[in-house]
């Protein structure tokens, strides 16, 4: 088990680490790292799992299905105007009368994050692909909910480089360097699945509340669309697989092959991988190239996923890394296209990306 001090130096790093734009819970975190009553609610979760952002996405999802709730009022993804004053008072009331449902959820759940805006990175290097090879067909990994199957129907602008995309409900804006190739048209996509090892059914409305949950609440434009694009993939559909990045890929992949040129994607997941899956991950995709042409678009932290095969500085970087790896008659070829927001606000394209 996690001890009571190793908790407080996860909440203090986590306090020194969050960004101007998650000032809500730095403030908290900075005070229960002083607090060994709360944060002791993190003892019911594997020892992996028990990290500050799990115990506020607990609390953020019981005062979800009751955002009347007092402590509601600090949130500012839920009022347009937060309360005045220190939200810690009310926020450890609130933790240790539900510290039993809290402990629940920790105990059984794990951070889970389907960020849409990642889609703004994906949409110029599935750009490049498409001007190579026509319609592509997309294996998102790590799709969760599968939100980011329909990039295709959201809207897209790039700062500078313009719109693409017809109006949506989902609107990305994405700041650029280095005059990334944004396409003029929306790439043709014939067909997406999704691979997830504990997918999200959109249509679960605990399931989804549980995304929201993980979204942290001073972000509200984030929360705000990924409700939009939940909506938008109970209208559309989406085809969602269960099964493990590793074992199961292969034959998703030749299964989308036969409706378009294969691309897998995938954002911040190989961090989850051992260093022995990741080799195996990136084994299997030379496996199945040798048959068929291949892209796979990734966008992760080189510094969290040591062995896959993008160029990187040494030591390796904490930002987010968007490259291009393809097959071509059995080939492989790498390029590594920009530095990244996690989250898709802004890229860094390099010059000879193209």
């Amino acid at each position: 088990m996690v001890t009571p001090d190793e908790l407080a130096a996860r909440f203090r790093e986590f306090a020194g680490a969050s960004t101007a734009r998650a000032p809500l819970y730095r403030h908290l975190s900075t005070s229960i790292a002083d607090d060994p009553e709360v944060a002791g609610l993190l003892h019911a979760a594997p020892d992996e799992q028990a990290i500050p952002v799990l115990l506020f996405a607990a609390v953020h999802h019981l005062v979800l299905d009751d955002p009347g709730l007092p402590l509601a009022a600090f949130y500012p993804n839920l009022t347009d105007v937060p309360a005045d004053g220190d939200p810690y008072p009310e926020f450890r009331r609130f933790a240790l009368a539900h510290g039993e449902q809290i402990r629940e959820i920790v105990r059984t759940r794990h951070t889970q994050t389907n960020e849409v805006g990642r889609c703004a990175l994906f949409l110029p290097a599935l750009g490049l692909v498409s001007d190579e090879v026509g319609a592509l067909s997309i294996v998102d990994v790590g799709t969760s909910a599968g939100l980011n199957l329909v990039l295709n129907h959201y809207s897209y602008e790039f700062d500078p480089g313009g719109r693409v995309g017809a109006n949506s409900t989902v609107h990305l804006v994405c700041s650029t360097r280095g005059a990334p190739p944004v396409p003029a048209t929306m790439p043709v996509i014939a067909a997406a699945i999704g691979l997830d090892a504990q997918p999200i059914d959109v249509h679960d409305d605990d399931g989804v509340r549980w995304l929201e949950a993980c979204v942290w609440p001073d972000q509200a434009d984030r929360f705000h669309r990924l409700l939009a694009a939940v909506d938008l993939v109970r209208q559309h559909g989406v085809d969602v697989r269960r099964g493990d990045a590793v074992s199961d890929l292969a034959p998703l992949v030749r299964e989308a092959a036969v409706a378009g040129h294969a691309v897998v994607m995938n954002s911040w997941v190989l961090n989850y991988l051992a260093p022995d899956q990741r080799v195996a991950y990136v084994s299997t995709l030379d496996e199945v190239a040798k048959d068929i042409d291949l892209s796979w678009v990734l966008a992760e932290s080189p510094a969290q996923t040591a062995g896959l095969p993008v160029p990187t500085t040494d030591p390796p970087e904490d930002l987010t890394i968007l490259s291009l790896v393809r097959w071509r008659f059995g080939v492989r070829s790498v390029t590594r296209l920009a530095a990244c927001h996690p989250h898709g606000y802004w890229m860094h394209w390099e010059a000879d990306a193209r």
